[in-house]
């Protein structure tokens, strides 16, 4: 069996993130964590990262004058770690074409409702509680997609429900969702590591993608 080597990429506080540290130590993920990229150095995920000794790079505008340059970086930093499955763990900026391209396939989302519900740009955090309430669902859950250039656009891989109970408030739909949230993908990512859920996977390598440096793409 190849070695599954996961590089997450995280915005904020890094609970997905540390699901994933966890289930590795245990044994329930039989999986590398091999490097965690964030656009904000002073985030949680950074800051569990060095907790962990697992390796950590803040990328984002303030280190990459250019969308492109910043593309670019963050394809090679993930090639640079030998990853093979990209995991965005409430990462809050869109992938760029050459690291899409590169990892086609590859790049993973969750998102906490059940798509194509709630779904699309502007839809992230308590927005899609909100919007799951004012709804009048009886179920959500969790999805996990193929992320692709448009939000939540991917191929949806995995699903699972998580009911909505009388008296639900956002916070506590939060809660509930999010902790289900955390366990789930751990759940898919094993299963992909034991080979009991496949997709289409394409592997590029980044000078395949990348237009030669200073080249206009």
């Amino acid at each position: 069996m190849n070695e599954t080597r996961i590089g997450i990429l995280a915005s904020h506080h890094g609970t997905t993130l540390q699901a994933i540290i966890d289930a590795c130590q245990v044994g329930s993920l039989t999986a590398t964590l091999a490097v965690v990229l964030t656009n904000n150095s002073q985030s949680g995920a950074a800051q569990r990262a060095q907790r962990y000794a697992i390796p950590c790079h803040h990328l984002s505008g303030q280190t990459h004058s250019t969308p492109e340059a910043l593309d670019r970086a963050i394809c090679a930093t993930l090639e640079q770690h030998q990853v093979t499955l990209v995991l965005l763990a409430g990462y809050m900026k869109k992938l760029g074409p050459y690291t899409l391209k590169h990892f086609r396939g590859r790049v993973l989302n969750t998102h906490p409702a059940l798509l194509p519900k709630f779904g699309g740009h502007g839809m992230y955090g308590g927005r899609v509680y909100e919007a799951v309430l004012a709804a009048g669902e009886a179920m959500t859950g969790v999805s996990v997609h193929v992320v692709e250039a448009e939000y939540d656009q991917g191929p949806v891989i995995a699903q699972c429900e998580v009911p909505v109970l009388a008296g639900d408030t956002v916070a506590t739909l939060t809660s509930r969702v999010q902790e289900r949230e955390r366990r789930f993908v751990v759940e898919v990512i094993q299963a992909i590591v034991e080979g009991r859920m496949q997709w289409p996977i394409i592997e590029l390598p980044c000078s395949a993608v990348l237009p030669p440096a200073g080249g206009s793409g």
